[in-house]
Order: structure tokens, then C-alpha cells, then sequence
């Protein structure tokens, strides 16, 4: 079975080692992280970034929010969604605070950052787009064993 192809959206200073456990999971392909030096580079402008995000997500088949506890708040998790929605891409969401962290352990449950992005018709993207909430007590086996299907059923609710 070929991989599935993803963009992961996520607050990189909270969240990169949770987010770096669930991209070892095995079953799908996500973009590849920037090495720091790369980012110090891109990160000069809004511009760079833009660029970036939409160099990286062409392709894929699917945006996946990775939400930690401020991830609602990032503007850059904001212009993801929004261009993953516009093009036409599966969309979710997976709180990852139950996701332990060696520098911070676990942490608080973020708020869905889908509430934040209104629909022409005045609605909320939230009304559309699924989060999933893994089991407090085993949280990456749950993710390990439901991200494919999870990813599917976005790709599949775009297609309709």
C-alpha cells in the first residue's frame, strides 16, 4: 500500500516532539521538516514562508492539524488550513496534548483552531472539519492505529 501523502500543520516551538513521534508512525508521508538552518533562512519574510507552505503542500492529499495547546493561536496554522481547504484537500484535526514530550511532558488541550475560520455562508470550518481526541491513556497507539482512516474519510468528505 503506498503511502499516504500529508502536510502537517502544527506550532513548531510546543509541539515538534510530539509532532516528530506521530511522523515516525510509518504509515504516511508527511512534508519533511526544515532543518533549523533552512528555517532561520525562510523566516526573514512572510514571503519565504507563503512560499514555503505552498512549495510543500502541493501534492499532498491531505492537511493534518496536529493541535497542541496554542496551536488555535498561530497565524502560519491559519494560512494552512485556509489553503488546504480552498485547494480542494482533505482536512483534520488530531489533539496531540496527551502526546508525551521529553522536554514538557504533556499538555493542556488546545481549542480547535476550525473555529477560527468562518465559511461564506457565516458557518464555522469547524462544522466540517473532524478533530479526533485520542485516548488519554495510550494516545500514540491510538493515533498509530486510526491516522489512515482518519485521513481517508477527509480525503473521501472533500470528494463528495
Amino acid at each position: 500500500m503506498a503511502k499516504k501523502q500529508i502536510f502537517y500543520s502544527f506550532h513548531f516551538d510546543n509541539d515538534v516532539m510530539r509532532v516528530q513521534q506521530i511522523r515516525n508512525i510509518g504509515v504516511i508521508e508527511g512534508n519533511t521538516p526544515v532543518s533549523t538552518n533552512d528555517w532561520e533562512q525562510i523566516r526573514k519574510s512572510n514571503s519565504a514562508i507563503e512560499k514555503w507552505i505552498d512549495d510543500n503542500m502541493k501534492y499532498k492529499s491531505c492537511v493534518v492539524v496536529l493541535i497542541g495547546s496554542e496551536t488555535s493561536k498561530r497565524p502560519w496554522v491559519q494560512y494552512e488550513i485556509i489553503k488546504g481547504w480552498n485547494d480542494g484537500k482533505g482536512v483534520l484535526g488530531i489533539y496531540i496534548h496527551n502526546i508525551n514530550c521529553a522536554r514538557n511532558g504533556k499538555c493542556s488541550q488546545g481549542l480547535n483552531p476550525f473555529d477560527n475560520i468562518s465559511l461564506k455562508n457565516g458557518g464555522k470550518l469547524s462544522s466540517l472539519v473532524k478533530c479526533y481526541n485520542p485516548s488519554s491513556y495510550d494516545a500514540y497507539n491510538d493515533i498509530a492505529n486510526n491516522i489512515g482512516s482518519w485521513i481517508d474519510d477527509a480525503v473521501a468528505a472533500r470528494s463528495r
